[in-house]
C-alpha cells in the first residue's frame, strides 16, 4: 500500500481528471437535447445490448424510480423502446432504437477521440501498463 504523500497525490490526480472528464462529458452533451444521466444509459445499452430495467439501474447506480423517469424521457426522444422481457412479462427490458443507436455510436467516437488525444503522450508498453492499472482497479471499485 503507497504511503500517505503519494494517496494524496493520487487523490488529487484522481479528482482533476474526473472534473476534466465530467467538464468534457458536459460540453458535449450540452447540445444534444439531453441530459448526461440519460446519455450514460444510451452508452449502457449501446454497450450491453437490451437490458432488464433492474439490470440497467444497477450498471447507472440508481434506483428503478429514478431510471423510470429516465426511460420515459428517452421514449418521448425516440432514443428506446421497452417491452416485456420475454419470459417474464412482469419485468419490461429496454432497447435502443435505430436514433438512439446512432447518437450511441456518435458520442462513442468522441469517447475513442478524447482516449486517443489522452494516450498520445505514452508508449505501447505504458498503454498497456495503464490498461492493466484501470482494469485492476475497476475490478476492485
Amino acid at each position: 500500500m503507497a504511503d500517505n504523500t503519494i494517496q494524496q497525490e493520487i487523490n488529487h490526480a484522481i479528482i482533476e481528471f474526473y472534473e476534466r472528464l465530467s467538464s468534457w462529458e458536459q460540453s458535449v452533451v450540452r447540445d444534444q437535447g439531453v441530459s448526461l444521466a440519460q446519455i450514460h444509459a444510451v452508452e449502457i445499452l449501446g454497450a450491453h445490448g437490451a437490458l432488464r430495467m433492474k439490470s440497467l439501474a444497477e450498471k447507472l447506480g440508481v434506483t428503478t424510480g429514478t431510471l423510470t423517469v429516465l426511460i420515459d424521457r428517452l421514449v418521448n426522444n425516440g432514443l428506446v423502446s421497452r417491452q416485456a422481457a420475454e419470459g417474464d412479462r412482469r419485468a419490461i427490458e429496454v432497447m435502443l432504437t435505430d436514433a438512439g443507436r446512432k447518437m450511441f455510436e456518435e458520442h462513442d467516437q468522441l469517447h475513442l477521440q478524447l482516449t486517443k488525444e489522452m494516450l498520445v503522450t505514452l508508449d505501447d508498453d505504458e498503454c498497456q501498463q495503464f490498461l492493466q492499472f484501470l482494469k485492476k482497479i475497476n475490478a476492485a471499485f
